[in-house]
């Protein structure tokens, strides 16, 4: 032996060992033994691995042999397990060796120890031969398996004269007949679609009586309605009974005939893209220096008959127009067919019946994995009409120059009316009063001075300022609009000036600003009369120095906005009340417009009607023929203390609901309003007395703002302005709310 024996010995005699070990050794056996008397060290040793034999005494201190022989077959089955006792009886040997051990030695005939050692270890070495043998055969199995399902190519044997038939698993999946189902001839003939079976069965005969391959192709007709395309290949041989078999392969091929089907579509559809844009494709070999392949629309552009076959070189110059003829040489392929660059010319081309047409012909090189240029592909694109087209096309643009030069002038002038009409198209109205805030308005507009809008609430102050805007220097820029009231007040300074991440708790990023959105352009500053006045002194630092820093930096950003601000207070009072700065009023009101309540432009009413009517009976596809004078009289009479908002909501509303084509308003929905001096008496109080007002109106209202009984109602100012004075005087409405 070339390496020692590594033997385990489970003894507890240590000199038993020792006698046994002497006795292998006085025949030449190399050997490494190890001795363990317990179960545990028997694992131990054991699960190290590198043990060649066991030999093990019957009768143990802690456990027996039988118990060690089961551990042995359960932890490595592949070691011969060998009996050396003294006291094992025949019945308990026979039982050992039925468990699985390999020999028993008594050890009164240690003389038999040794014939028994080699046999154990030449048994082992067979059945781990055959182990092996078996796991390659096994796993030669499992790869054609595996490579038989991968290309769905599954295998038959055919036994002529007896009909047996053998599938492979691949072959029974490809039929998908169940593994366990008898294969025959009819089957397989029930099996093929209708049309094909004629076909099979004479190839059937045929190969059986004259025992020759075959090789063909058919259909099966699955149960659920779908067909699949089967290649089937066989070849005659005699078995070992000397009777004629057929040994063959069938494969799939449904996906590769879909395949080709839709390559043959596809080739369909580009010959005829190729027709409709009159574009044909060629390929050039290097090496022949002649074409390899034309598609038929090329045939058809250069007037050539695919019948003829390919044209030659020279044939092909013979139809470019001869001034055109070195030029595409040198710009082509032929004259630098080494070069490997794309080429890109336009060219004539004239047909032998005298027709002139215009080519443009582009070609890529292709090269091989060496780096050399293999061959040239390309197209050829018929562009006669888009020539004639662009000949007709600049004789157009030279008339529409000639008329453009004409109405140069006109169209200036028609730009300047657009533009004064679209500057003021949502501000509906003839009045006086409205002319003298649009001509205020026209004159500020190209300016950069502040601009402060005062009136009532829903007067249109947005839209002048927007206006202001559309027709000033800055119209390229963005308008950004702020409503003062609706952002809380801990946040003001933030959403006007940005803020650095971590500035405050939910800073998790840097944020811009309402101001630096608007560098450039315009920022309208609505509501302005709610801002505190912390916010008072950082906006009038911005108007003051132009620049601002973010809410938690130190770095002072420049800006170069226009402020326009709006306000339905009274900011003179304020002032007196200490709620507003009058520095920074008189910042902001460097140009004061006042915007016109409705009920002082009573004769815009009809006009605004009318555009409103028109407005919301387009949105929801109604037709209105007309308003009665009734109604109008009663809209004109009307105060309207929510001004135009209320004008818009109460036309919406009425169009909304209206049945017929003659507009009408349900009076219930202006009866309920017809205080207007509420809301003007309630701005010119003293903060004290308006303070007092909104307790009394919410005590009756027992803490309720909006709706018809609500405090707002009651003081006839819109509920958000009610709001807006109630946090600015700190009045808590859920002091009047009963129980």
């Amino acid at each position: 032996m070339g390496q020692p024996l590594r033997i385990l010995s489970i003894e507890d005699d240590p000199n038993d060992t020792d006698l046994i070990q002497g006795v292998l050794e006085t025949e030449n056996i190399v050997c490494e033994v190890t001795r363990v008397d317990t179960q545990a060290a028997m694992l131990t040793s054991v699960a190290q691995g590198n043990i060649d034999l066991i030999l093990a005494d019957y009768t143990l201190p802690s456990f027996d042999g039988i118990s060690a022989l089961k551990v042995a077959i359960e932890v490595c089955p592949e070691v011969p397990f060998i009996f050396v006792s003294g006291t094992l009886g025949e019945e308990v040997a026979t039982e050992a060796l039925k468990i699985g051990a390999t020999d028993y030695i008594l050890k009164t005939r240690l003389s038999r120890l040794v014939p028994s050692v080699f046999r154990a270890l030449r048994e082992a070495r067979e059945r781990a031969e055959r182990k092996q043998a078996d796991q390659k055969l096994r796993r030669s199995q499992a790869y054609l398996a595996e490579a038989q399902r991968l290309s769905q190519t599954g295998s038959f044997g055919w036994d002529v004269s007896s009909g047996e038939i053998y599938w492979s698993p691949e072959t029974f999946r490809i039929f998908e007949v169940a593994p366990s189902a008898k294969v025959t001839i009819d089957l397989v003939v029930q099996l093929t679609h209708p049309e094909d079976r004629a076909v099979l069965q004479e190839l059937i005969e045929r190969a059986s009586r004259d025992s020759t391959e075959f090789e063909f192709e058919h259909r099966l007709l699955i149960p659920d309605g779908s067909v699949k395309h089967l290649r089937v290949m066989g070849r005659p041989s005699k078995n070992d009974r000397g009777s004629l078999e057929f040994v063959g392969a069938v494969t799939d091929v449904t996906e590769r005939r879909r395949a080709d089907e839709i390559l043959r579509r596809s080739e369909g559809y580009l010959a005829e893209a190729q027709r409709l844009t009159r574009t044909g494709s060629w390929a050039w070999n290097v090496a022949a220096r002649h074409s390899l392949y034309w598609s038929r629309e090329n045939y058809r552009l250069f007037g050539f008959d695919p019948e003829d076959g390919i044209p030659s070189d020279d044939s092909f110059y013979q139809r470019v127009h001869p001034e055109d003829r070195q030029r595409v040489r040198e710009a082509a392929f032929l004259e630098r067919p080494s070069e490997g660059s794309d080429f890109d010319v336009d060219f004539r081309i004239v047909l032998p019946d005298g027709t002139l047409k215009y080519a443009r012909s582009t070609g890529h090189p292709v090269f091989d994995a060496a780096g050399n240029i293999v061959e040239y592909v390309g197209t050829a694109m018929d562009v006669t009409e888009q020539h004639e087209a662009r000949a007709a096309l600049e004789t157009a643009f030279r008339q529409i120059k000639t008329l453009k030069d004409q109405l140069y002038t006109e169209n200036i002038a028609l730009r300047e009316e657009i533009n004064r009409s679209s500057m003021f198209e949502e501000l509906v109205g003839e009045s006086p009063a409205l002319q003298t805030v649009l001509g205020h308005a026209v004159r500020v507009a190209p300016t950069d001075s502040t601009v402060l809008i005062t009136g009532e609430t829903g007067t249109g102050k947005e839209l002048i300022a927007r206006a202001i805007h559309k027709r000033s220097r800055r119209a390229a820029g963005a308008f950004v609009g702020v409503n003062c009231v609706a952002i809380p007040s801990d946040l003001i300074l933030s959403e006007l000036f940005g803020h650095e991440k971590g500035a405050f708790t939910g800073a998790i990023q840097r944020r811009v600003g309402r101001f630096e959105l608007a560098d450039g352009g315009t920022i309208f500053l609505d509501e302005i009369g709610e801002l505190s006045l912390e916010t008072q002194i950082a906006l009038l630092r911005v108007l003051q120095e132009h620049e601002f820093e973010r809410v938690g930096g130190d770095k002072v950003i420049p800006t170069n906005v226009r402020v326009i601000a709006a306000t339905n207070r009274d900011l003179q009072a304020c002032i007196e009340a200490g709620t507003f700065r009058s520095d920074l009023y008189y910042r902001l009101n460097v140009f004061p417009i006042g915007m016109p309540p409705l009920r002082k432009r009573r004769e815009d009413i009809p006009l605004l009607v009318e555009y409103f009517i028109d407005r919301y009976a387009r949105k929801a596809g109604k037709k209105m023929r007309g308003i009665n004078r009734s109604t109008l009289d009663k809209l004109t009479s009307y105060s309207w203390p929510g001004n135009i908002r209320e004008l818009q909501n109460v036309i919406e509303r009425s169009v909304i609901v209206c049945e017929t084509e003659n507009f009408t308003v349900d009076e219930s929905w202006l009866s309920g309003m017809s205080n207007e001096s509420k809301q003007g008496t309630l701005a010119k109080m003293s903060a004290e007395r308006e303070r007092r007002a909104i307790e009394v109106a919410l005590a009756e209202a027992h803490g309720r703002v909006s709706g018809p009984s609500g405090a707002a109602a009651k003081l006839g100012i819109p509920r958000s302005t009610l709001e807006s004075k109630m946090k600015a005087l700190s009045i808590k409405k859920s002091r009047f709310k009963t129980a």
